[in-house]
């Protein structure tokens, strides 16, 4: 993978750089995703969202008077044209920022290109440590890392549901690396240890060999670094061998889609998020319009991409207002700074970069599948 990320790169830099110059009276907000790759329903979800808030800024009069433009560019989950994708989005469309950009590995791999031109990322669909601790950093997240989810679930999981033999079923990807070490350090403060791990590539479809491998650990709960059809292949199996292990995951596996899995393969799991899902059932009347609007416009319900880029957007929003005119990267981080003690329309944890944190919380809730809703076990908990 760093062969390919170091030649995609390269070729990038073969292009000379040419400055942004973003039209009078625009913003120019860039966006990589996944629109037709192993994450397209996040993708899809997260940039829908994304252009109805903006497009209702923009029918509003815009940001003090200046129209956002959206530009996105689909990577298909591929590291190498995550590179690409961004070397035109700053290139070819001069963006001011990106917003929602999706993916870990994707979004660590164009880190360079973004610090080069001085351009923020902003709220990407990514939650690893890198992203915000590194001196450099010019990334803020909306939420909670996946470490700090994954060290507040395995916590609780284990002072609360007595868990002691804790493996994990993983992407052999950065965020499933990421995923392991947060179970590591947590384990290890109460001096026990990752019991089995289990490895698989985000495409694979197989989890026969992986479950077969955990349960004859006797893993008394598995812990998930994965997305939505790799969350669903490997619970399905683990039901069809008769295996009622418990499983575990982070905000990746908080998501409607999985509720309606065939079989009821999924019921039961536990998720950590710092994003609530809405109930239709008892969703305030401001919620049940958004989602009245989304459906209407993109013929589809939102999933739960839908919910965290409807923040990642009125997030945005706030910032681009409280940054005024100009593009320079020190307005943007002092705009952001600014917000404080700020809670997203569907309940989500609160949030707060003013003491110059980089991610909006250390916190999430645990939640439980049952049915066609995920019920909040907890309140806001950290580790």
């Amino acid at each position: 993978m760093r062969r390919s990320i170091a030649i995609a790169f390269a070729a990038m830099l073969a292009f000379a750089f040419d400055g942004r110059a973003a039209a009078p009276g625009e913003i120019r907000l860039g966006t990589i995703t996944d629109l037709s790759g192993p994450a397209a329903p996040y993708g899809h979800a997260v940039v829908n969202a994304l252009r109805l808030r903006f497009d209702a800024v923009n029918a509003a009069g815009g940001i003090r008077g200046r129209k956002i433009r959206l530009i996105v560019e689909d990577h298909q989950f591929q590291v190498p044209r995550a590179v690409q994708a961004a070397s035109k989005l700053i290139r070819r469309d001069h963006v001011q920022a990106m917003v929602g950009a999706l993916g870990t590995a994707q979004v660590q791999a164009v880190l360079p290109q973004l610090r080069a031109a001085g351009i923020p990322n902003l709220f990407p669909m990514a939650a690893s440590r890198e992203l915000v601790h590194a001196p450099d950093a010019i990334t803020w997240i909306s939420g909670s890392l996946y470490y700090d989810q994954i060290r507040a679930g395995v916590k609780w999981m284990v002072e609360q549901r007595g868990k002691r033999a804790v493996c994990a079923l993983a992407q052999n990807t950065e965020y499933g690396e990421e995923v392991q070490q947060a179970l590591r350090d947590q384990l290890g403060m109460r001096g026990q240890n990752l019991v089995a791990v289990a490895t698989h590539r985000p495409a694979d479809t197989d989890f026969t060999a992986a479950i077969a491998r955990l349960r004859a650990a006797n893993c008394d709960l598995v812990v998930l670094a994965t997305l939505l059809r790799d969350t669903l292949l490997p619970m399905a199996a683990a039901r069809a061998a008769g295996w009622s292990v418990d499983f575990l995951g982070p905000s990746t596996t908080h998501d409607y889609l999985l509720a309606a899995a065939p079989g009821g393969a999924t019921q039961g799991l536990y998720s950590v998020s710092s994003v609530a899902l809405p109930d239709q059932a008892a969703a305030a009347p401001e919620v049940l319009a958004w989602i009245a609007a989304y459906t209407a416009r993109f013929g589809t319900a939102p999933n739960a991409g839908a919910i965290y880029g409807a923040t990642i957007a009125d997030l945005a929003v706030l910032a681009l207002d409280h940054a005024g005119e100009g593009d320079d990267p020190a307005r943007f981080a002092r705009a952001i700074r600014s917000i404080s003690g700020w809670r997203d329309l569907f309940g989500g944890t609160v949030q707060d970069f003013s003491a110059g944190s980089r991610q909006g919380t250390r916190q999430a809730y645990i939640w439980q599948l049952g049915g066609m809703r995920y019920e909040r076990l907890t309140e806001a908990l950290g580790y």
